[in-house]
């Protein structure tokens, strides 16, 4: 029995122990037959004339573009293909269950045929997102679904308007498969929630070993690990675009990070991903937990795909103030693409800080690419610690010690309550963090399984001008912002410690999100990119006969503000001589829908 058909199998064995419905059986039944049958068969479709084929399976969007210019296909087909693999791998009744999509857009195929009918499908090249499937992280407004962030205390709330970068995505061709799941109030609901959770959308699985955690030992927490969490992470916050783009159920997808949550899920999933500048991007219409640090970015499955959706996203909003930056020229750019340099190496400098150990071989192979391709790449010391996070676990100690930032909890409390002002219709019961408390304690046990303890903490901050609270926060952002920038230009200026001279640093590089929290701090950009794959071992252990797969792992180029366009080159002549990613081979090309010849 092949690795997919074991782990269907196990996984209905586990529905059918668990007493579920007769009809999961019989789901689960016919996608254990599914791989025997699914052999990337060529469909023909009806009313094309053009000639080629299509293979869906980790396709482009210079590729689909290309098959919509030929006439192969057009975005309705396009679509239809999408959603069969949703349909097959999604779902609560699939075996594989990966719950990526927390709301499905029931007007896509309208939109595309909308989008037919307007042209743009076949030869407009002024749209480009022309047709291309994405799915978008449900803390971003949408204004024909609903916008939850994952809690059930927004459950049903469809916000006045789109966001921002949503109004960009449309405006360029894009078409919205739908929202995506993700952590929780984007992991700011509590300590400890497992990436990909959340009250509404329940668990993400990653697509390469979608298996629930079986341990039934208790984590730091004191919560048992067998409670439905998923063995191999997601990454989180934005879990649903990543796992939803990494199984081939989305072309792309949009993220949010405030620290890590797009790095994350890019390195957990195989892809690409682009944690911009703030301030390239309007947070405006985004769910936050606060503006000193929130972004939105793409997540790819290749550098070409990212870099075409940073362009389409970036640029100046009025009712964002931080985009102001992008009316200095050279900081923000509407094309990305030209800077797809696969020389971009020969003669770079790279600086690595230390590394997880268990992403050895992942860090040193890359180290080796990059040195094969003419790259300086220089092992440097540990970058000058930040400030922590203050603690806030009950009983709470407020206000707050020194020594410990409160930018997070301030900030999440400041700017949810005005993105709720903003965005939320009034009519909606949700007002603020407060009313979201009030909920979760009157809904019970179905909204707090991992407490919300970060959002109680947060309510304690008094966010009004002047206030003791206040005076803190801006000490700590002020300390936050020095002592983050101070740690990356001391390891980018080089030795002499100047900026402008021979032995600066193009990038930083990092595994992973390991490196995260510096940048995410100081506002500066990473991009993630497969570096390769790393054995799945945890403390405690699997239990005997659980065989955990390996896991995708990234490697992350960081550097100063509005440096994207040197990041993009350097990710993408890395990416284009190590060529690592492979799809998850739990989710085959589906028989009659994943090739189309005409």
């Amino acid at each position: 029995m092949h690795a997919l058909e074991t782990l269907l199998a196990s996984n209905c064995a586990k529905e059918v122990r668990m007493k579920r419905i007769p009809p999961v059986l019989r789901v689960c039944t016919l996608l254990v037959a599914l791989p025997l049958a699914a052999r990337s068969i060529p469909v023909h479709a009806d009313n094309h004339h053009g000639h080629g084929t299509f293979d869906l399976l980790e396709t482009t969007i210079p590729a689909i573009q290309n098959a919509f210019d030929h006439d192969i296909i057009d975005a309705d087909d396009l679509v239809r293909m999408y959603q069969a693999r949703i349909d097959a791998y999604d779902g609560p009744s699939t075996a594989t269950r990966l719950n990526s999509y927390i709301y499905r857009n029931p007007h896509a195929r309208a939109d595309a045929d909308s989008g037919k009918h307007n042209g743009w499908d076949n030869h407009d090249h002024d749209q480009p997102l022309r047709g291309i499937p994405m799915i978008v992280k449900d803390n971003n407004d949408t204004k024909d679904m609903p916008t939850t962030a994952g809690s059930v205390a927004f459950n049903g709330s469809f916000p006045k308007t789109d966001a921002f970068v949503v109004q960009k995505l449309r405006n360029a061709g894009a078409i919205l498969l739908g929202k995506a799941t993700m952590t929780e109030f984007a992991n700011f609901l509590t300590n400890g929630m497992p990436a990909g959770y959340s009250s509404l959308g329940g668990y993400g699985f990653n697509p390469y070993d979608p298996r629930p955690d079986p341990r039934i030992a208790l984590d730091a927490f004191g919560r048992p690990f067998n409670d439905g969490r998923p063995a191999l992470t997601p990454g989180g916050s934005s879990s649903g675009p990543g796992i939803a783009v990494g199984a081939n159920l989305a072309e792309v997808g949009i993220g949010t990070e405030t620290s890590g949550s797009i790095l994350s899920p890019g390195t957990a999933n195989g892809l690409v991903g682009i944690k911009p500048t703030v301030g390239l991007i309007s947070r405006d219409g985004i769910i936050p937990i606060t503006a000193d640090q929130d972004t939105a970015g793409p997540l790819a499955r290749n550098v070409t795909d990212a870099a075409i959706v940073l362009g389409v996203i970036a640029g100046f909003d009025p009712n964002d103030p931080a985009t102001a930056a992008c009316l200095t020229p050279g900081n923000c750019h509407h094309d990305y693409t030209k800077y797809l340099n696969p020389h971009a190496l020969m003669g770079a400098r790279i600086a690595v800080p230390p590394f997880p150990a268990n992403r050895a071989a992942v860090m040193n192979n890359a180290i080796a690419v990059m040195q094969g391709l003419g790259a300086t790449v220089n092992l440097v010391p540990a970058l000058a610690a930040q400030l922590p996070g203050c603690p806030a676990s009950p009983p709470f100690i407020f206000p707050p010690a020194p020594g410990c930032s409160t930018v997070l909890y301030y900030g999440f409390k400041r700017d949810l309550n005005q993105y709720i002002k903003d965005h939320v219709r009034h009519s909606f019961p949700t007002q603020s963090l407060q009313d979201v408390i009030n909920f979760n304690i009157a809904y019970g046990a179905g909204a707090t399984k991992y407490g919300q303890d970060l959002a109680l903490f947060s309510q304690m901050f008094d966010t009004t001008p002047g206030s003791t609270d206040t005076i803190r926060y801006q000490s700590d952002r002020a300390a936050d912002i020095s002592l983050s920038r101070g740690a990356i230009h001391a390891v980018l200026d080089g030795p002499d410690g100047i900026p402008g001279t021979a032995d600066d640093y193009d990038a930083l590089l990092f595994s992973g999100n390991s490196g995260a929290a510096t940048p995410a701090k100081a506002g500066y950009p990473s991009i993630v990119v497969p570096g390769g794959t790393f054995q799945n071992i945890v403390t405690p252990p699997f239990p005997a006969g659980f065989n955990a797969l390996d896991g995708p792992a990234g490697v992350t180029f960081s550097g100063a503000a509005f440096s994207e366009p040197r990041l993009i080159a350097l990710a993408y002549a890395f990416e284009q001589a190590s060529r690592v990613r492979k799809p998850p081979t739990f989710l085959p090309a589906l028989p009659a829908s994943s090739k189309i010849g005409a």
